[in-house]
């Protein structure tokens, strides 16, 4: 059973719309950076990545990691920063970005969960790459020993259309969902004891309306891309959860619900 499931805010990244929406006008959004925090019945505190925290904008810092910072900007939001959370028992990690990945040093003792096959592809590849915001500096040294991998989950049919799943706790309540594109490894997290299913779909796109509407953003916003061609499937996919009364939340997207209670079942 799910409790409490929310989606607070680690910072704000200030861009024009036309960079995260095709055919978007000039106006400047206040992009959220979030993480999720959810309670589980057996699991406990349950993180879904961590967001941004200081380790990217102060202190101590690769060169690459400085350059990173001020590109994006990151303005952090202290009062809900992930690091409020010292209770979480398990964090569950969609990908390696930077920002879903900042605060894990502060969790030494949390499982992990995550796709292995990805984190060890990125830490073959060397401690730092820019294009793709994977910073090794900010993995805990022991990620590897430490992760549960997602696919080692058994595995599970995701509602709505979108496919195959891994259940996560082996209630059925939690499926990561593979939704492939933005980076090797991502999935999201779809939560099937609702009312309305809800699927989190993390980085697979900014705005649901670029989903909605076809207007995948191409240009600067397209560069990081493991994929663009199964970055516009995965679109489908959602669309198609969405048509079919699904409900979709987004790591990026401003116009995101806050809280979204308890499963009914």
């Amino acid at each position: 059973m799910i409790h409490s499931l929310s989606f607070p805010n680690s910072a704000i990244i200030r861009a024009p719309e036309w960079l995260v929406l095709k055919g978007g006008r000039g106006q400047i959004l206040d992009i959220p950076v979030r993480y999720g925090v959810f309670e589980h019945g057996a699991a406990g505190t349950c993180l879904i990545d961590t967001g941004y925290n200081h380790r990217v904008t102060t202190g101590p810092r690769s060169f690459a990691l400085r350059i990173y910072a001020a590109l994006l900007r990151p303005r952090l939001t202290m009062a809900t920063l992930p690091d409020a959370q010292p209770d979480a028992r398990t964090i569950i990690l969609t990908h390696l970005h930077a920002d879903h990945v900042a605060a894990l040093r502060d969790y030494p003792d949390a499982r992990i969960i995550a796709d292995k096959t990805a984190l060890e592809h990125y830490l073959a590849a060397g401690p730092i790459r820019l294009r793709h915001g994977v910073f090794a500096e900010l993995l805990p040294p022991d990620a590897l020993d430490r992760i549960a991998d997602i696919n080692a989950c058994p595995e599970r049919p995701a509602p709505l259309g979108l496919g195959p799943a891994r259940d996560l706790f082996g209630d059925g309540s939690v499926l990561a969902v593979p939704l492939p594109g933005h980076m090797r490894g991502h999935v999201g997290l779809c939560f099937t004891q609702f009312e309305t299913p809800l699927l989190y779909a993390a980085d697979a796109q900014w705005l649901h309306q670029a989903v909605m509407e076809d207007r995948q953003p191409g240009g600067p916003a397209a560069l990081i891309l493991d994929d663009a061609d199964l970055a516009r499937s995965t679109a489908r996919r959602i669309r198609q959860f969405s048509e079919q009364g699904g409900a979709v939340i987004y790591c990026h997207d401003p116009d995101i619900l806050p809280e979204y209670g308890s499963a009914t079942g």
